[in-house]
């Protein structure tokens, strides 16, 4: 079934959907491989808008491309592809830093936003050009795919098997430009299509609202307080904020324009939110990043308040608002992480090993250029 089917999901709403039009086909913006320290996965969740957008919004992804692989046609087109006829699959291939992310860590992102119990589509879209796959592209890949499969299965996460295939990459096409960033170029469009698909509620079933899934990459558990401990342990304006959706004035926070090095973490429960890595001057006059330190920590939502609709962003465990996430930020990411000071702990890198986040060193260890 094509994505084009889960348009109908939205004509109650009077707004276009997932609609792929027809262009032609401009090829793709395959990244070189042998680019400087980098590597690249293959992973396959469904529909590749999703799979590209979660994985650029990780830290030491450099690229996500989306494209098509596990089928025996050259050059499928997205028509034929999604018509079931090639045995490829909808997949992306991810190049990344090993120095910032490791290939286990992406399998972290990879499990937490799939269905991996689903061998016939991933949510709203069906067929076996849906499915979810790991390609590995040589041994190691492999047996580190295969453990850490097996240590999801042990885990009790889920019900069901797990149905991920763990399959050896051949070829991987490129899809066609208009593909590429969809989630940028049609923002409005994929998030409308991803609220149709399912994906997110089904996520939030699986992994928790309120701190009861488990930190992956981090191996900590993060959890909301109850109600009486809250108003003991935040100020009148943290409150408002992370509980009532509140905003602090601009220039007048905390956070605005801090440059020191170090790691924002939920006020709330303490989850590793941001890193100054990733902060820039926005001249919002809020904290603003490119992207999460810890992407599934985060949770994005649709807000219509204020006659307009945004996208709000959450704390996975301690469901606190954080802020907004736009699309107007500057490269690599096109992201800008709208945040508020009073939903933020700022932790200084000589305090994150005292403080239990000495994991997040490695963030700091190789010097890049600032954004700021």
């Amino acid at each position: 079934m094509k994505k084009l089917l889960s348009f109908l999901l939205f004509i109650s709403l009077g707004l276009m959907g997932c609609q792929k039009t027809d262009v032609v086909r401009e090829g793709g913006n395959q990244m070189n491989e042998e680019s400087k320290n980098l590597k690249f996965a293959t992973f396959a969740g469904g529909c590749f808008w999703c799979s590209e957008a979660d994985f650029e919004k990780t830290a030491g992804v450099v690229k996500a491309i989306s494209g098509y692989t596990g089928g025996n046609q050259e050059n499928p087109t997205y028509e034929e592809v999604s018509a079931g006829n090639t045995g490829h699959l909808e997949a992306i291939q991810v190049y990344y830093d090993p120095e910032k992310i490791t290939y286990e860590g992406l399998l972290d992102v990879f499990w937490r936003h799939i269905d991996p119990t689903d061998g016939g589509g991933q949510f709203v879209d069906r067929g076996g050009q849906y499915r979810s796959a790991i390609f590995y592209h040589d041994d190691e890949q492999k047996r580190t795919a295969e453990k850490s499969k097996e240590a999801l299965e042990k885990s009790g996460k889920f019900q069901k098997p797990i149905a991920t295939e763990i399959l050896r990459l051949s070829r991987f096409y490129p899809a066609e430009e208009y593909h590429q960033d969809y989630y940028k170029k049609n923002s409005l469009r994929y998030q409308y299509y991803r609220f149709g698909s399912g994906r997110d509620q089904f996520l939030e079933s699986v992994w928790g609202k309120k701190g009861k899934a488990e930190n992956l990459s981090g191996g900590k558990r993060y959890s909301k307080p109850d109600e009486a401990a809250l108003r003991k342990k935040l100020t009148p304006l943290q409150y408002t904020v992370t509980q009532e959706e509140g905003t602090e004035p601009p220039f007048n926070n905390e956070y605005w324009n801090t440059k020191q090095e170090g790691i924002y973490v939920d006020i709330v429960s303490g989850e590793p939110l941001f890193s100054s890595r990733e902060k820039y001057d926005s001249g919002t006059g809020w904290p603003s990043f490119t992207k999460p330190l810890e992407p599934g920590n985060i949770v994005e939502r649709e807000d219509r308040k204020l006659f307009m609709t945004r996208t709000e962003v959450r704390s996975k465990n301690g469901d606190s608002h954080l802020g907004h996430v736009f699309p107007d930020g500057p490269p690599p990411t096109g992201l800008r992480y709208c945040l508020n000071s009073a939903s933020l702990r700022f932790i200084p890198k000589e305090e994150m090993e005292k403080e239990g986040y000495g994991i997040y060193l490695k963030v700091f260890e190789k010097k890049e250029s600032s954004l700021r």
